[in-house]
């Protein structure tokens, strides 16, 4: 018998490596590269080679099969994020920063799916059940028909969970889990990647919704190897400034429903209240307009939400001027910094530039371009854009406006908050312009000396 080899895994990439070095060669991530028990042999060797398996039975593409059931949770937010609703047998991953409120989330969203009639066992491994009644009760829901359990043996989990057979198991987190057949330590690779690969089996076996709760790292990613976000189906982020009182649940992964999806909360004394319309409460602070003031419409998932997009220029007498940036990508504002000094002329050098997404909101779609360059445009020359208008295009290197898709959606969202002008990139599929005032921008130059009145 072949003697086990111990084997260095990458937490980053899940790339192997026979020894340890402090950077994977895969990816170029520094300390990620831990220790992992090695794995149990294959299968054995017969006198005709490997042993043989079981034989699977093959369909063709066009085997009609029934759309997979949904449970509503009764909390319109989640089930959007979710794709309609939860599908039983599914395996959720919830990650989040540190007290962003993911407890508080789950907590509510078992005590909704309880009250729909879903028979719901919530398992802490890092509180008692006394500190989960406390939160509860803080919710107003300390009557809610959740059945709580403290436990941290995979085990002991199983076991109940399978005596019980729950609609829907909450698992609060992963990386307390430990399996008792893996000779590591709680939290480590190889025990949240075994806890993980236990669970989400179970869940397809006996038909029980499984939602793991996940830490994430000081990058902002979900803590562990990637392997977990692989394994689940559904892979959601609970995202938010503690500063700020909205948060936003994202589904960066959705084999049940489209990816990319959000719902909005708002965080309260009593707990997490759902933002039906987002845009009202993204720029329910904005006053009259103001330089460096600019209002994008954006598309997040299938749901247009308008934000206020912030910019802030002002002298600075640094050798090197300060660029900050709040909800929005570094390296993309200095890309359309550049774009302006080479394409219109207007430099930035010698000034401090500070861009933010007003209400906690983070944008990553290039449509937000133009509106970024309106911004930065409107703060440098210290003029506001007209009231009552929105923005979106895509801003190319040689200074052309490129097109974004679901353009008449975002038009017919800002119609519906009471917007009267727009201002896009030519060639936008608008439809009829839901009913505004329309000014299409082939380039950049074209925009600055239209709006601002200097080529």
């Amino acid at each position: 018998m072949a003697k086990a080899v111990t084997v260095f895994t990458c937490t980053a990439c899940g790339a192997v490596h026979k020894k340890w070095a402090g950077q994977c060669d895969a990816c170029g991530e520094w300390n990620t590269i831990v220790e992992e028990a090695p794995l149990s042999s294959g299968p054995g060797k017969t006198a005709l080679g490997a042993a043989k398996g079981r034989g699977m039975a093959l369909s063709d593409l066009a085997s009609a099969e029934p759309e997979p059931p949904r449970r509503s949770s009764g909390l319109a937010e989640l089930d959007r994020v979710l794709g309609g609703g939860l599908v039983p047998a599914s395996a959720t991953l919830v990650g989040g920063d540190p007290g962003i409120g993911k407890s508080t989330l789950l907590l509510q969203a078992a005590a909704s799916f309880a009250a729909q009639g879903a028979k719901v066992v919530y398992i802490s491994g890092e509180e008692a059940t006394a500190q989960v009644r406390l939160r509860a009760n803080r919710l107003g829901l300390g009557e809610a028909r959740v059945k709580l359990a403290a436990e941290t043996g995979l085990r002991d989990i199983l076991t109940t969970l399978d005596a019980e057979r729950p609609d829907l198991a909450i698992i609060d987190s992963i990386q307390t889990i430990w399996l008792d057949t893996i000779e590591a330590a709680p939290g480590s690779v190889s025990q949240v990647r075994g806890a993980a690969q236990e669970l989400v089996t179970f869940a397809k076996r006996r038909g029980v919704a499984v939602m793991l709760v996940g830490h994430v790292t000081k990058e902002g990613q979900i803590a562990g190897p990637r392997v977990v976000e692989h394994m689940v189906d559904t892979v959601l982020y609970f995202e938010g400034e503690r500063g700020h009182q909205f948060r936003i649940l994202r589904s960066v992964k959705n084999r049940f429903g489209p990816a990319d999806e959000i719902g909005v909360f708002e965080m309260t004394g009593a707990g997490l209240a759902e933002v039906p319309n987002p845009s009202a409460l993204f720029l329910s602070g904005r006053d009259a307009p103001a330089p460096g003031s600019v209002v994008f419409a954006g598309i997040e998932g299938t749901r247009p939400v308008l934000v206020e997009i912030q910019a802030l220029v002002a002298p600075s007498s640094l050798s090197q001027p300060r660029r900050a940036v709040v909800g929005w990508d570094g390296g993309r504002l200095a890309m359309i910094l550049a774009v302006l000094e080479a394409r219109v002329g207007i430099t930035f050098q010698g000034f401090d530039v500070y861009l933010n997404i007003a209400g906690g909101m983070r944008i990553t779609e290039p449509a937000a371009d133009l509106a970024v360059a309106g911004a930065l445009l409107s703060a440098r020359e210290d003029a506001a854009l007209p009231p009552h208008c929105v923005l979106f295009g895509e801003l190319s290197l040689s200074g052309a406006l490129r097109p974004v898709t679901q353009a008449e959606n975002r038009l017919k969202e800002a119609r519906k908050l009471g917007f009267s002008s727009a201002i896009v990139a030519e060639g936008c599929k608008t439809g009829d312009g839901a009913g505004l005032d329309l000014q299409e921008m082939p380039d950049i130059a074209r925009f600055v000396g239209e709006v601002f009145g200097a080529a």
